[in-house]
């Protein structure tokens, strides 16, 4: 994986993604085998790394990511002024940091410089105040890449749930929920589950939008004329969809170690379990975009900003998980060129062959 290029945007300056980078590729050498390139600003992050830790950690300035070295902390500037930290509070100047940052990324990855990104949190007050006019970066990525829909997939070890309508707000969600939707989502999870995760035949279960998943229409008919209909769609096109299921049963039984992937409806009811069970170890992944993008699965933790208290483990998960799939989407690539190329061959013979048994026939006098 020497060849594995990751980029890693800075994040809120005022929050722990600063730490938690710093720690996973500089203190535990999380993703020594391939080129780690945070884009960001020397200056803070000295800062940071100075909070953290005295040992001697030497970041190398680079101009392109195509200068990164693997046995080194490669550094993009997005900005050059000197900045405020307020650690621990959202303000304008981390919002525009993060925004530089993640812009100077996305448009890399975009170009094929890097081969994946993994963002360090963001607080969305702080963007709001910079005028990023996005909920998150889910939708910004999404958006840049000019793709219709993406699935917010968030990974652990034992866990995969994905989300519908990300970050809506409660009262919207019914609305947003459209049996064409539910199916597209459907529909990226089980293509990620095959391609990005090396699972032939994913099995999926579809959580409901009621409570008890409707109790067949008689607190709400969503589940049965919206949910139930898209799952219909998706089993008619080959894949292994099951539901709706009611959330709260569905988790509380440990249904959900029988299926390779969840489709939650809304944000908390596929979060909420999903942290309980896994919170701290798990990963957040955008599915469905032609480039690989992941997160850790905590926010910017203002609370213990500046104090080295945060923990990495996400952080440094989220970085193999990025280089995973990206080996996997190729190693997906190269099997489908390798069989189409046998095809292609195979139908060669069979024309030559027909040719040949074509020439050896004896004309009737």
């Amino acid at each position: 994986m020497s060849n594995i290029t990751i980029g890693i945007s800075c994040g809120d300056i005022n929050g722990i993604g600063l730490e938690v980078i710093l720690k996973s590729i500089g203190l535990k050498d999380a993703g020594k085998k391939f080129k780690t390139v945070v884009y960001g600003s020397s200056k803070v992050i000295a800062y940071h790394k100075n909070i953290i830790t005295e040992e001697n950690i030497q970041f190398h300035s680079i101009n392109t990511a195509a200068e990164a070295l693997t046995d080194r902390i490669n550094v993009i500037n997005c900005w050059t002024e000197n900045v405020n930290i307020t650690l621990g509070k959202p303000d304008k100047v981390g919002g525009q940091c993060a925004q530089m940052a993640l812009e100077r990324a996305v448009k890399d990855l975009a170009a094929g410089e890097i081969d994946a990104l993994v963002t360090a949190p963001i607080n969305k007050k702080a963007m709001q105040m910079a005028g990023f006019p996005f909920l998150g970066h889910t939708e910004y990525i999404t958006n840049a890449f000019k793709v219709k829909d993406s699935l917010m997939l968030m990974v652990s070890d034992t866990l995969r749930v994905g989300i519908v309508t990300n970050h809506l707000p409660i009262r919207e969600v019914a609305a947003a929920i459209t049996r064409e939707k539910v199916l597209r989502k459907i529909l990226i999870m089980a293509e990620t589950l095959r391609i990005d995760f090396n699972i032939e035949r994913p099995t999926i279960a579809v959580l409901g939008l009621n409570p008890h998943a409707g109790d067949e229409g008689a607190i709400g008919d969503e589940d049965e004329k919206i949910v139930r209909l898209a799952i219909d769609d998706a089993k008619a096109k080959g894949i292994l969809a099951f539901g709706p299921y009611p959330a709260d049963g569905f988790f509380g039984s440990g249904q959900y170690h029988k299926f390779d992937g969840i489709l939650a409806m809304y944000h908390d009811q596929g979060l909420v379990p999903f942290k309980a069970l896994s919170f701290g170890a798990g990963v957040n992944y955008t599915a469905g975009l032609p480039a690989v993008r992941t997160s850790p699965d905590h926010g910017t933790a203002y609370d213990i900003a500046g104090k080295g208290e945060a923990d990495e483990t996400s952080m440094i998960k989220a970085i193999y998980l990025s280089a995973e799939i990206v080996r996997n989407r190729s190693e997906y690539l190269d099997m489908r060129a390798n069989s189409l190329e046998r095809r292609k061959q195979k139908s060669l013979i069979s024309e030559a062959g027909e040719e040949m048994e074509e020439e050896n026939v004896i004309p009737e006098e």
